[in-house]
């Protein structure tokens, strides 16, 4: 049996710059409908073959109502073909691309171990070559740093951590991210923070599927071998949790792309999360014990004595399973004229560990996050991400106002 809950929304964001463009400003969205639907893997309806807007008194299944379903076909999404496999239909014609198209319905138990282990790290890598349109600020290329595993267990050396996994038309793919603090939630946050790529392809394509965050996958490092036979709270000790809402930057939507940098300067995603399961329990801060503040304002390069970044690298030599950092002083990466200088540091940290968090000492003495990877070098070496600004600053502050208080 596999259950799967909708979520839903026709708002359009407001948070990030608006540009002269023909697409929405910033933003993917979807909020929860507290409603569940349970079926079985054969796509059983109910005997009347429709379904019901009530449930039994003591049963913990409630069937979606027609008017639902049609507003989510608007969107479409026919939720009883979607849990059997509908998803899986990426015709270009019907991917959703758009903020106000965003749905994630929650599949449970669709992340199981064999699923999680087999993810793929998406292509996000640039070719020194690429790099002609400098703005004359490029430092030159900074020497590999090996990557250092973290010592298990992650949730004690790097309780923020986790993987996002999500569904693209190339397969299963998996990328890092960052349990972020929310300030209109303290200490109860639900947010994530990840690169753009890791929740939409850009401008050849729309938003990904599936969308889940696993904070401290694999928290106990054990080698592949023993992950083919453990179970998933072994693998995922602290949950799974879907993304309910997601926020990318406009112009990740106009320019991105697999490879080459495009869109690199803009390449962030904001997810809120709820846990798989449901219920009123934990936040995902309360869960994990922590969560870093974003610094919107982060030095210049010249002031940053040092940045580590945090991921879970799976293409060779690497394979996805263990968590890994790099800690380097930054340089400068220019792309081009148009947008902003990236950070770039030495790192030999491969595909996967996109979106994962970049993290420095804060003027308050303490880690906060500055970026996160979004590129590095076709053969490894280094890693790039986004100096976080008003871009940036406007996707967080839209998801986190949605939620504000709950």
């Amino acid at each position: 049996m596999r259950s799967i809950r909708p979520s839903f929304t026709a708002r359009r964001g407001r948070g990030a710059r608006r540009r002269t463009s023909p697409l929405p400003a910033a933003v993917a969205l979807a909020a929860a409908l507290a409603l569940t639907a349970t079926a079985c893997e054969s796509g059983d309806t109910d005997a009347s073959g429709g379904s019901s807007a009530t449930a039994a008194a003591g049963d913990d299944k409630i069937s979606i109502p027609d008017d639902i379903k049609d507003r989510l076909k608007e969107h479409g999404i026919d939720i009883d073909k979607w849990k059997d496999g509908a998803w899986k239909n990426w015709d270009k014609d019907d991917w959703l691309r758009e903020a106000e198209d965003f749905v994630n319905p929650i599949i449970e138990d669709l992340w199981d171990p064999d699923r999680m282990r087999e993810a793929e790290e998406p292509d996000k890598g640039v070719d020194d070559s690429d790099l002609s349109g400098d703005q004359g600020v490029t430092d030159p290329t900074p020497a590999p740093v090996d990557a250092q595993a973290v010592p298990a267990t992650y949730h004690d050396s790097a309780p923020t951590a986790g993987k996002v996994f999500f569904d693209s038309p190339e397969g299963t793919m998996v990328c890092s991210a960052t349990v972020v603090a929310d300030p209109a939630n303290p200490g109860k946050s639900n947010l994530v923070w990840t690169a753009g790529h890791c929740v939409h392809a850009g401008k050849d394509g729309g938003w990904y599927r599936n969308i889940a965050f696993v904070p401290s996958y694999n928290n106990d490092a054990m080698e592949t071998a023993e992950l083919e036979s453990a179970t998933r709270e072994e693998i995922a000790p602290y949950g799974v949790w879907w993304g309910d809402w997601v926020q990318t930057s406009d112009q990740w939507i106009e320019q991105g792309g697999a490879t080459g940098g495009d869109g690199a300067s803009y390449d962030f995603a904001v997810i809120h999360v709820t846990p798989e399961e449901g219920g009123e329990g934990k936040s995902l801060e309360e869960m994990v014990g922590s969560a870093l503040p974003v610094d919107f304002n982060a030095p210049a390069v010249p002031e940053v004595d040092s940045m580590t970044a945090t991921g879970y690298p799976a293409a060779p030599p690497f394979d996805g399973q263990k968590l890994y950092q790099c800690q380097d002083r930054p340089g400068r990466l220019s792309l081009n004229k148009a947008d902003p200088t990236m950070y770039r540091i030495g790192c030999t940290m491969t595909g996967g560990s996109s979106g994962g968090g970049w993290v420095a000492t804060g003027s308050d003495g303490k880690p906060t996050l500055v970026s996160n990877t979004s590129i590095g070098p076709v053969e490894s070496g280094w890693l790039a991400g986004p100096r976080l600004g008003e871009e940036a600053k406007g996707v967080f502050d839209e998801v986190s106002g949605k939620f504000a208080g709950q």
